[in-house]
């Protein structure tokens, strides 16, 4: 025998009565509810489908000479130097391994006009053509073949293009020191073209004399 709920004896039925009017609407709205649900769990499915229905966020990444990094620029990057002159990119592969630009016959003809200044005296400030320091050697020669680059090693080291000592080519610049304080242009067989210093002047250096802070290519 079904036991109701305990009510007083005569409110039994009543009671009942009362309660299915109820029970039907509480049945309509949780069938509402329900359908609501699957019409949005509908529209997610479909908006996901379709990605070119969700905004995507795109964000750029760039360097130049004022606002670029150089405090890994062996590891690769791009820049540009703030005359427009010197531009480059180095670019990666689907595999993730870097893609170096090419040498530069500008740059191995500015290595030549640079040489011609061998036993030059230094002159810190210097920029040629009776004396040198070492980013005046360096942007003096590189302005003989239409190449105007930033004055200072440091804005220098954030100009062109960053290449790995692995593919390093005559011609390329060579900012060394761990503050880039000092700079040469890379001869080959392991030699740097410089302004050294005071009673020095500019001379070839072996390139593993130095701590090498960036490597850049000029174009």
């Amino acid at each position: 025998m079904a036991v109701a709920c305990v009510t007083p004896k005569g409110e039994t039925m009543a009671s009942t009565t009362h309660r299915r009017p109820l029970r039907y609407l509480l049945a309509t709205l949780m069938g509402t509810l329900t359908l609501a649900t699957v019409v949005q769990t509908a529209a997610l499915g479909t908006a996901a489908a379709d990605p070119g229905s969700i905004p995507i966020e795109s964000v750029a990444n760039s360097g130049s000479a004022e606002t670029g990094s150089a405090s890994d620029p062996v590891a690769g990057g791009t820049g540009s130097a703030s005359s427009g002159s010197g531009t480059g990119s180095a670019s990666g592969s689907a595999s993730g391994s870097a893609m170096v630009p090419v040498s530069s016959p500008r740059a191995r003809t500015a290595l030549s006009i640079a040489q011609s200044q061998l036993g030059k005296p230094y002159k810190w400030g210097g920029t040629g053509p009776n004396s040198f320091d070492c980013s005046g050697l360096v942007q003096w020669a590189y302005r003989w073949v239409g190449i105007f680059l930033p004055r200072t090693t440091w804005q220098q080291a954030k100009a062109g293009s960053a290449v790995p000592i692995w593919a390093i080519q005559p011609g390329d610049v060579v900012i060394v020191n761990r503050d880039a304080s000092h700079e040469g242009i890379y001869v080959g067989n392991g030699m740097v073209l410089n302004a050294y210093d005071y009673g020095v002047g500019v001379v070839y250096t072996p390139i593993t004399q130095f701590h090498i802070f960036a490597i850049r290519r000029f174009f």
